[in-house]
Formats: C-alpha cells, sequence, structure tokens
C-alpha cells in the first residue's frame, strides 16, 4: 500500500507527457495547415488579379467592338442615304467614265444622243461593293486596333 501514491504520480504523469505529446502533435498540423492556408491565399489572390486583368480586357474588346460595329452601322446608313437620293434623282448621279474612240467614221455631232447611263445591274453592283467596302474597312481597322491593343504592336 505504500506505493499507491507512487502509481498515482506516475499515472499522471504519463497522462500529462500524453497530452504534451498529443498536443505537440496537433501543433504540427496546426502550423502545417496555417502554412498551407497562406500558400492558398496567395494563390487566390493571384487568381483574383488575373480575373480583374481579363475582366478589364474583355471589357476593351468589347468597347472595340461596338465602336466599330457603330462606325459600320454609320457607313451603312450613309451608303444608304447616298443609294436613296441616287434613285429618286438619278439625272443628278455623275459617274466619271472614259469611253474608247471608235476607229471607224464618226458623227460631226451628238445633238441627239442620250445621256451614257450604267445598267440596272452595274448600280447594284456599285452599291454591294460599297457596302462590302465599308464592312472590309471596318473589320480590318478592328484586327488592326485589337492586335495594337492585345499584343502591343505598332505598325
Amino acid at each position: 500500500m505504500k506505493y499507491w501514491k507512487f502509481y498515482i504520480v506516475v499515472v499522471i504523469v504519463g497522462i500529462v507527457a500524453g497530452g504534451c505529446v498529443l498536443i505537440n502533435t496537433q501543433a504540427k498540423k496546426i502550423n502545417i495547415l496555417v502554412e498551407n492556408n497562406k500558400e492558398l491565399t496567395t494563390t487566390l489572390e493571384e487568381q483574383k488579379a488575373i480575373n480583374v486583368y481579363y475582366q478589364a480586357r474583355v471589357e476593351r474588346l468589347n468597347q472595340l467592338d461596338t465602336r466599330h460595329t457603330q462606325e459600320l452601322v454609320n457607313a451603312k446608313n450613309e451608303i444608304n442615304r447616298l443609294r436613296d437620293l441616287s434613285e429618286r434623282n438619278p439625272e443628278r448621279v455623275y459617274i466619271k467614265a472614259e469611253c474608247p474612240k471608235s476607229e471607224g467614221a464618226t458623227t460631226s455631232g451628238m445633238d441627239d444622243a442620250t445621256t451614257a447611263r450604267p445598267t440596272d445591274t452595274a448600280i447594284r453592283n456599285y452599291w454591294l461593293l460599297r457596302e462590302r467596302i465599308a464592312e472590309s474597312e471596318q473589320v480590318i481597322k478592328g484586327l488592326q486596333e485589337y492586335v495594337r491593343t492585345e499584343c502591343n504592336v505598332d505598325y
């Protein structure tokens, strides 16, 4: 019976030592988790910065697209306005053209000659070509500005 106090002390010391080992193990796990948390936080902040950059980039591209689309709409409206004017007043439409001189005998006067006019197909093709030129111009300008903006290229 004398040793019962000794056993109690040994048990208490064992419990305290076991508790210390458990606390030390948990502290190591906590330190590992804190380091992982720091790494994840850094990665998250980097991803946030990348997202902000891409959002700004998408917005710039959207503004480019909107501007060039509006310029194309304006050009098409102008072409349509000119087409309407030319259809209402065909005598006011002037086309610069050169006619080859005929080799044969020519008359000295052209009192009853009519004004040279393009065919209806030529007129339709003219307006179609003007629209396509306007579209092509806006596409090219948009692509050039995209390259300048996104690739930092000057030409």
